[in-house]
């Protein structure tokens, strides 16, 4: 049974919706299938977690918080039709609140989540060029706060190793200038000098971080990285957890707002400021934790 051809078919004849309307949701779902494939889960068997790491793909992947809203609205679609089927017993979508009414708190790794990430990276197996390539992805991405479109996408000519900064190309095509640490400096000159040319072979590529067919890394295969590295360790773990913690643990460290605002990319300093709201929250856990009247 093609579940999926099957439910267009119930949208047409039996809910009537028009051509495009019907087109919009196979574009959807045939997103929503090939994410569920990459994590070997069927579309007739995916839960509510599924859908939630789906949704936070879309966020890493730049999506617009109305194209998100129709990926849900698409998911939510699909389940009536699977409960009205006899499919499923239970809606993992159900309850499942739209983006605009989302708590837009970040997730964050603590100081000592991040040093247990980076440091036990460091026994994975690193004879292999693309391991340590996938490595020092990681490693810049927690010290620049790159999002992971901006990162896949960095050129040799974008660092400046001297500096000890990157030039990256944001959104609206918005240029700013990011500093990087010494470590990740030490790890990226490595890299270019080592792991870079034995992947590229004799082939040539202006990017940076490239697969052995020359081009650049996705932002696709990135995800399923460092969702990976994280599981090592017991971490829930995406490109954004990894900007979260970078915006929120220079907060802590006494970084002001607009310092952070430039580092981050964002136009606007009200989204920035929703770093000092989770700040005050773990300033509130470390009080009623540790005083003895709290």
């Amino acid at each position: 049974m093609d579940l999926f051809k099957n439910f267009l078919t119930y949208l047409s004849v039996e809910k009537g919706l028009s051509r495009n309307t019907i087109e919009s949701y196979a574009i959807d779902l045939r997103k929503f299938q090939k994410f569920l494939s990459e994590n070997d889960k069927k579309l007739a068997s995916f839960t509510r977690p599924d859908i939630v790491d789906f949704i936070e793909r879309l966020r890493d992947e730049g999506y617009s918080i109305s194209s998100i809203c129709r990926f849900i609205s698409s998911i939510k679609g699909f389940c009536k039709y699977l409960l009205i089927e006899n499919i499923i017993k239970e809606d993992p979508s159900e309850n499942l609140q739209a983006p605009k009414k989302w708590e837009r708190l970040p997730k964050s790794l603590s100081i000592s989540e991040v040093k247990l990430l980076l440091e036990r990276n460091l026994s994975l197996d690193l004879s292999k060029n693309t391991i340590i390539r996938d490595y020092v992805m990681l490693e810049l991405l927690y010290s620049s706060g790159l999002r992971v479109s901006e990162l896949v996408s960095l050129k040799m000519e974008d660092m400046n190793v001297e500096g000890g900064f990157l030039r990256v190309l944001g959104k609206g095509s918005k240029e700013r200038v990011v500093p990087v640490n010494t470590r990740a400096i030490e790890m990226l000159k490595r890299y270019i000098h080592q792991q870079r040319p034995e992947i590229l072979k004799n082939k040539r590529s202006p990017y940076l971080f490239v697969t052995r067919r020359g081009g650049p890394m996705t932002r696709q295969r990135f995800w399923q990285t460092i969702k990976s590295f994280g599981k090592r360790h017991g971490l829930i773990l995406s490109p954004h957890t990894m900007r979260h913690s970078f915006a929120t643990h220079l907060l802590e460290g006494g970084a002001d707002l607009r310092s952070l605002q430039k580092m981050l990319g964002h136009s606007d300093i009200s989204t920035t400021q929703i770093y000092t709201k989770v700040t005050a929250d773990r300033i509130k856990k470390v009080y009623t934790k540790h005083h003895p009247r709290a």
